[in-house]
């Protein structure tokens, strides 16, 4: 799709949807970008195949967009659909906010987004007892920093921790790698 540029009345955003392509949830990226076209949003781009669409709207209402992409995506593909919106800047600022070292070759660099702030409290109470050289996790500004060694990002502590049903519809996880893909 021909890129088209952003006026000033326009607001860049991304999309994080969680559990797509995961768990029998499979959605193919040109369905999705198609859906995003189809509420009328401009510059749609989906980046890799774990439900990360950029986009540009000239009403950038976060709860309220928020719900309608939400009810669109369980109407058009038939699955519960949980969505984190973040504008570029909000990106920028999970990646900048990373505070461990990022060396890929041994421990994996996750933020985990957060829709709902109260939820961090929680999240943080399974994370008292981690080994630091398996894992470590801290909090920021609406994510949770995770960095976790190669080969344990599901088996960890503080993976099995998070995976539980109530952090579902509130949470979703992107590699840093992801996140500058997404700036790019």
């Amino acid at each position: 799709m021909a890129s088209k540029r952003t006026s000033k009345s326009e607001t860049a955003l991304v999309a994080f949807l969680r559990g797509v392509n995961v768990g029998g949830i499979n959605i193919k990226m040109a369905d999705l970008a198609r859906t995003f076209e189809d509420f009328g949003f401009t510059d749609v781009k989906t980046i890799l195949a774990s439900g990360n669409v950029r986009f540009t709207t000239t009403d950038p209402n976060g709860p309220a967009l928020k719900r309608r992409i939400e009810a669109a995506l369980t109407d058009r593909f038939g699955y519960e659909a949980w969505v984190i919106l973040l504008d570029l800047p909000s990106v920028r600022r999970v990646i900048e906010g990373y505070p461990f070292d990022t060396d890929e070759d041994v421990k994996q660099p996750w933020a985990m987004l957060l829709a709902e702030p109260g939820v961090m409290e929680d999240l943080l109470a399974g994370a008292t007892d981690l080994d630091p050289d398996v894992e470590r996790v801290q909090p920021g500004e609406g994510v949770l920093y995770w960095e976790v060694t190669r080969g344990q990002t599901t088996k960890s502590v503080f993976a099995k921790h998070s995976a539980k049903a109530r952090f579902k519809a509130v949470t979703t996880t992107r590699n840093l790698r992801t996140l500058h893909k997404l700036l790019a």
